[in-house]
């Protein structure tokens, strides 16, 4: 690894020294890049409520975190990590929905799983270092390649092109031995057409949690070929990640005397003592080739293919005690006169998948119209097995058995179009239709064992109409109405073969208000759901929250942003979203009768969500930020149980970054330090919620007893960095 450290190093430097003067106009090559995402992308004045997020703001706290926590801060954001300290697996939810509900897109590209529907960033480690930008739509947003949103939408771009060469070496430590070391380069525009740029980036850090260790590993590759009107990317991207399970969560009385605990890979030796299996881990490799051809052909059309091919494999390891031998397909063994039918053993679960995707998208602009048609077909082929590796009783097993064995595929094609029209100075119109149409078929059995066949396909239609009016140059309202339909995800099949997609309504109202000092932002929203998949707080045995179909129910809110200029050094950031989140009919079994408890709460949906950034500039090269974020109690089931919720926790950072302009060797030294959690609080962001009938304890009668899980996260700690550019 240092051995190839040290030749990137050298190669950007004798690019530099060797590097020819770049006339490609770099206007012109940034706007070709930004073709690879105008398919999934909003303009400023969109009916479309959006956030911006740009390279600079990531790098500010990119320290070794996933990309969720350095979004922690946006509206209607709640972000959380199962180890509790931001690295290995993360999660993010907006407006309260899952990620299982966010569409994300990597330069156009479909990002999430096609079969969980979610998305997993520790696949990707520190893949915030090859981020361009990123825009995050809340609500239905505009038609994009994938599943459909149905609560937000990432759309990410990846490196531009750099016309001069460049590279950065960066190192981070801190808390729980987190540590982060990169190194990026870039050859610039070679003859003024070609760019060759990568990095190859490492993290490790035991966690918060106790055994919550993160092993992670990553590269990014990318050439390019450009002229004034041609851009071809080729891009190669993946990661390989081995991290400790901590998805379990803990009880209440753990959370209590120990919160640090994690259970996973606890067991019971011959002595009667508690030990904890040491390779109880997630082990999973994914690599992304994508290739991108933009071609302007004049002054008013432009055009885009893009081509996908994700290899993804792995497994997760468990120790597990005392486990029937029919569940593993193995026979009963006769030992000194006794029968054996159980036994300690060790298993792996594996993934083994193929996805590939085709895009393709015309535009065509004017003064007044701005149109872009396209389409997107892609095919997922998954592989699901598990293996015993070792058992203390073997029976009849022979070495690479598979005691489940199954398959799926996935094929998904949509196509659409979307304008914008502007009528006269102040007014626009905006409309976008899709047609999109699944098809889902499983065979053999799930890791149950159990015979999991489903043969389902679906066709959608996902009509968006909207208006963009500006009073002045100052000021604009916009209306948008959208409506998705989102199918379920296989573990939805497997809780419920007979679940029903899912059907969103979305309105949305808003005021955009902008001065050289003052940007404020008001919208208000209405998204009304028919059999919307909610978490129902329960999760399976591989951590995976469980879904059902909610009937009716409806999110009402209001999302209130502003950025202010207080003096030329100080500015402060506030957000704050104000909502109400409800299932219009519950339906409960308790103590063996079902019963209606009327409206309830949507799990995982807090009323209120307040975020701020008070930041000082002594200097322009200096900048302190005191962070703060608010989330409001929550419940973790629909059915408004005490046992359920969640408190509320208020919790502050403090970010720090001072950059060294230096005139020999390198280009500027950039220090930062960031101390999350800066007050202590014991807070937790997520968990689960459960109920089971008990039968047992009194003949005749159904006792329903409910418990609940907790992920606590960690208290003060620190990351400190630096950054050599040259």
């Amino acid at each position: 690894m240092k051995n190839i450290f040290i030749f990137l190093a050298l190669l950007v430097l004798t690019a530099k020294a060797n590097a020819q003067e770049v006339v490609q106009d770099s206007i012109s090559t940034k706007t070709l890049d930004e073709v690879l995402v105008k398919s999934v992308r909003v303009s400023a004045d969109s009916p479309i409520t959006h956030s911006n997020v740009d390279k600079e703001e990531l790098e500010k706290r990119n320290l070794g975190q996933d990309l969720p926590i350095l979004l922690n801060y946006l509206p209607s954001v709640v972000t959380t990590s199962d180890a509790g300290a931001g690295v290995g697996y993360t999660g993010i939810r907006v407006r309260g929905v899952s990620a299982q509900s966010t569409n994300v897109t990597i330069n156009g590209i479909p990002y999430n799983d096609a079969e969980s529907l979610g998305t997993f960033w520790v696949d990707l480690p520190d893949f915030s270092s090859s981020v361009e930008s990123l825009q995050l739509q809340r609500g239905v947003g505009t038609s994009t390649n994938g599943s459909g949103a149905f609560g937000a939408s990432v759309n990410i771009l990846t490196d531009a092109v750099s016309d001069e060469a460049n590279g950065e070496i960066s190192n981070a430590f801190g808390s729980y031995n987190t540590r982060k070391h990169n190194i990026k380069y870039s050859t610039g525009l070679l003859n003024d057409h070609f760019e060759i740029a990568g990095r190859l980036s490492q993290i490790n850090s035991d966690g918060y949690v106790d055994r919550a260790e993160s092993d992670l590993k990553s590269y990014f590759l990318q050439g390019t070929y450009v002229d004034e009107n041609t851009l071809v990317k080729a891009l190669a991207f993946g990661g390989h990640e081995i991290t400790y399970q901590a998805w379990n969560g803990i009880d209440a009385e753990t959370l209590e005397d120990d919160r640090t605990f994690n259970p996973s890979g606890s067991y019971t030796d011959a002595d009667g003592n508690v030990r904890f299996y040491d390779n109880e881990v997630d082990n999973y490799k994914q690599d992304h080739y994508q290739l991108h051809w933009n071609e302007r052909f004049n002054n008013n059309w432009s055009a885009n293919v893009g081509l996908n091919y994700t290899f993804g494999r792995g497994y997760f390891e468990q120790y597990k005690e005392d486990e029937d031998f029919s569940d593993y397909g193995l026979s009963e063994i006769t030992m000194g006169g006794e029968t054996i039918d159980e036994t300690d053993l060790i298993r792996r679960r594996w993934l083994d998948n193929d996805f590939y995707v085709a895009n393709a998208s015309v535009n065509y602009k004017d003064s007044k119209l701005n149109l872009t048609t396209g389409l997107s077909y892609s095919t997922y082929d998954g592989d699901h097995f598990g293996e015993v590796i070792w058992a203390q009783y073997a029976s009849d097993s022979e070495i690479r058995d598979r005691y489940y064995d199954g398959n799926s595929n996935k094929y998904d094609f949509s196509v659409f179009a979307k304008a914008t029209y502007r009528l006269n100075e102040k007014l626009s119109l905006y409309g976008d239709l899709q047609v999109r149409n699944v098809f889902y078929d499983t065979s053999g059995t799930n890791s149950d064992g159990v015979l999991f066949e489903i043969d389902e396909d679906y066709s959608f239609f996902n009509p968006k109409a909207g208006l963009s009016y500006n009073l002045n140059d100052k000021n604009n309202l916009y209306f948008s109405y959208a409506r998705a339909n989102r199918e379920a995800s296989r573990s939805d099949f497997e809780g419920n073969p007979d679940i029903k997609p899912e059907q969103l309504n979305d309105f949305e109202l808003g005021w955009r208000h902008t001065n050289s000092k003052f940007r404020f932002n008001a919208n208000a929203y209405y998204m009304s759901y028919n059999e919307q998949l909610v978490l129902t707080g329960a999760l399976d045995d591989t951590g995976t929250p469980i879904r059902d179909n909610a009937g009716e129910s409806f999110r009402l809110g209001l999302e209130l942003e502003a950025a202010v200029q207080l003096t030329e050094k100080f500015s402060v950031q506030p957000n704050v979203t104000i909502s109400s989140n409800k299932n219009k009919e519950a339906f409960a079994s308790i103590d063996g009768e079902l019963v209606n408890l009327g409206k309830t709460n949507i799990s995982f949906s807090p009323e209120l969500v307040a975020a701020n950034a008070v930041i000082f500039q002594p200097t322009k090269n200096i900048q302190l930020s005191f962070l703060s974020k608010y989330v409001g109690e929550q419940f973790m089931g629909n059915t408004d149980s005490e046992t359920s919720k969640l408190d509320s926790y208020f919790v502050n950072d403090f970010n720090v970054t001072y950059e060294i302009k230096t005139s020999k060797v390198f280009k500027s030294i950039l220090l930062s330090g960031l101390v999350n959690n800066v007050f202590g609080e014991e807070y937790v962001s997520n968990g689960y919620y459960y109920t089971y009938d008990d039968t047992w304890t009194a003949p005749g009668q159904t006792t329903t007893i409910e418990g609940a899980g907790y992920y606590p996260q960690a208290t003060t700690n620190f990351l400190l960095g630096v950054t050599f550019k040259f």
